[in-house]
């Protein structure tokens, strides 16, 4: 038991903690605190009394009301679907880069004996003062690896051999390398290592699940990429420093093609971001496949906007665990139904390329092991998704007076002037609609939309549409018949995405959703002159957090609920920008947003990748 799982192990037992004069205080039911438990607590009592205090100042600046009159934490909670979390279960929202950075650790391998890459040797100096100058805590090689040492048997043989390495402990949140190409020695090694791991993993495994860095350690000894020193892939990122691609970066090269490109980049160097260096330009890639450039001398930009987000917060799934379980019938199920019509009708525009097979990108068995477990057991990758929200369901009025406001109770954990229930427990806010105070409640949100990996344009109604649904907790329900443990049939990454979309429109542009609405997103932009009245479009400046965050739920709730201040009417469209990731649309109704997408492929000014990013950069606001 490590100190968050005491921290969440007493919290659900009723014990409160918390820091007065850099003392740990609790208030305990009786009986609770045995001795065995207060042993833990003064084992644990440093990493305890840090964890509260970093907690306490995140909760503080999240709790700080935003213009609409609700804080971060607040709308964290209602799309994270946290209602009834614990503090110590539910992490409030960073989108402020300057403060993701102070919470960052990171250190820099040292280079390979003998690189001589000036250009690249140059960046990286310059990478680490920028990091400091933000306040990311970087970290000496020495300092943020430990000596290990393991033993190395082949089954059924006396072979065996022992192994020292380092490993990068699990606090570091980045490791920065380099690109080394290996001598042909090396690359026999690899695939004498490779076969070993197969042999082991065979005879011995048998199909059981192992630890990332378990698999690294018994199949990468020969190797020299970062990957295989990391403790806790879950954690730590590696981002490997390379020369700029310029085939990848090219304006004119389709997207379709820079996908494999992209890919082969990430697989190659085994990395979760790779960045390109030239004299003139910056390049990030990640598994967004963005093909985002900055110029060099925007390097301040450049770390604080996008690269310090894509550490602070990574690329993962939302697991299974997260989700109410359930089942429906996708046949009774109208919404369904169009959202198939809606990826059918969008096939032509392109936007949505079809998915891979990890199994046929990634040949090696150890790495496709490896990324079995960090994907949470996908098949497959796919981009973009296809979702339908549902007309939000209220139970009684969907907004009272200030005087009914005034009756309602507190909901524990949630700020009594932003958040109330009535005797039914439904929950009501109090928010700010140009300039007033409107008290509104909180809608129950269903949507079905598309599983991972899915084909977007060819959704198949029986196995490729689920329901996510958003009451107090995110709840999950898997066509009829279909057994999660035997089907890949995953959520799609964006769902925190989905959602957020979803509520703000039910209580910002109710318009927008009364009638349900389909919503998209591709990895592309469309160009500013592509708007037409009554379509807006807003996140442009935002920093450029990856999806399956639920950081990147709060922009987009943010972004839609930003538009009450404008004061629009009408609206048609939303299309929400998110930086080195794409765009998520949400429309009135289905046939609106296929004809306005159709045109704006068929014109040139809606495409994959970054290439109309720029036209609405220019503005630099959003509309």
């Amino acid at each position: 038991m490590n100190a968050s799982e005491l921290l969440e192990n007493l919290t659900q037992k009723g014990v409160q903690l918390w820091v007065d004069n850099n003392k740990l205080n609790l208030r305990s039911p009786k009986g609770v605190i045995t001795p065995e438990i207060q042993a833990e607590l003064t084992t644990y009592k440093a990493e305890i009394l840090a964890f509260l205090r970093e907690q306490d100042v995140a909760a503080k600046a999240a709790s700080i009301p935003l213009n609409i009159g609700l804080s971060l934490q607040t709308i964290g909670r209602l799309i994270g679907g946290f209602v009834k979390q614990s503090n110590v279960e539910y992490q409030p929202p960073v989108v402020d880069p300057k403060v993701m950075a102070q919470k960052l650790t990171v250190t820099f391998r040292p280079l390979p004996k003998g690189y001589d890459r000036t250009e690249i040797i140059k960046f990286r100096e310059e990478l680490a003062t920028k990091f400091r100058d933000y306040g990311v805590k970087v970290l000496p090689w020495e300092e943020a690896t430990t000596e290990f040492s393991y033993l190395f048997k082949v089954p059924k043989t006396n072979w065996k051999k022992s192994f020292k390495t380092k490993n990068v402990k699990s606090e570091v949140d980045a490791v920065i390398d380099v690109e080394n190409t290996p001598f042909l020695l090396r690359k026999l090694g690899i695939c004498v290592a490779e076969n070993l791991y197969q042999i082991y993993s065979h005879l011995l495994l048998k199909n059981r699940e192992i630890s990332v860095s378990r698999i690294a350690k018994l199949s990468s000894w020969a190797e020299d990429h970062t990957a295989k020193y990391i403790e806790d892939p879950t954690n730590t990122q590696v981002i490997t420093l390379t020369q700029i691609d310029q085939e990848f970066v090219n304006p004119l090269l389709p997207y379709q093609q820079k996908i494999k490109i992209g890919l082969n980049t990430l697989i190659r160097t085994f990395s979760e971001m790779v960045i390109g260096v030239s004299e003139e330009k910056i390049s990030i890639l990640n598994m967004n496949l963005s093909d985002s450039v900055f110029p060099r001398n925007e390097i301040e930009h450049f770390v604080a906007n996008s690269l310090i987000p894509k550490i602070f917060v990574p690329i993962y799934p939302l697991l299974l665990s997260r989700f109410e379980l359930g089942q429906y019938d996708p046949h009774e199920s109208s919404y369904a139904t169009k959202l198939v019509k809606l990826g059918n009708e969008l096939a032509p525009t392109g936007l949505f390329p079809p998915g891979f097979k990890l199994y046929e990108v990634i040949k090696r068995k150890s790495h496709r092991d490896i990324v079995n477990v960090i994907v949470n057991g996908r098949t497959g990758v796919s981009y973009g998704f296809v979702a339908y929200a549902e007309p939000p369901q209220y139970i009684g009025e969907p907004e009272i007076t200030e005087n009914e406001w005034q009756s309602l109770l507190p909901v524990t954990g949630f700020n009594h002037d932003e958040l109330r229930q009535n005797e039914k427990g439904r929950f009501y806010i109090k928010t700010k609609v140009n300039g007033e105070y409107l008290f509104k409640q909180i809608p129950d949100i269903w949507l079905v939309s598309s599983r991972s990996g899915s084909n977007k344009t060819d959704l198949k109604l029986e196995s490729d549409v689920i329901r996510i649904g958003l009451k107090e907790n995110l709840i999950l329900q898997l066509p009829q018949n279909i057994n999660p443990e035997l089907a890949d049939i995953k959520p799609s990454y964006d769902i925190y995405v989905m959602l957020a979309i979803s509520l703000s429109a039910a209580l910002y542009a109710p318009e927008l959703i009364k009638n349900g609405a389909p919503i998209v997103h591709f990895h592309g932009y469309p160009a500013l002159e592509w708007f037409k009245p009554n379509e807006y479009y807003v996140g442009v400046t935002n920093p450029s957090v990856p999806c399956g965050t639920y950081e990147s739920g709060v922009f987009n709730f943010l972004g839609i609920s930003s538009l009450t201040n404008q004061q629009v009417e009408n609206t048609a469209l939303v299309s929400l920008i998110e930086p080195d990731h794409g765009t998520n649309f949400i429309a009135r109704d289905l046939e609106y947003l296929v004809e306005r997408l159709k045109a704006g492929c068929a014109e040139g000014q809606i495409e994959l990748g970054g290439k109309h990013f720029a036209s609405l950069k220019a503005k630099f606001g959003d509309r």
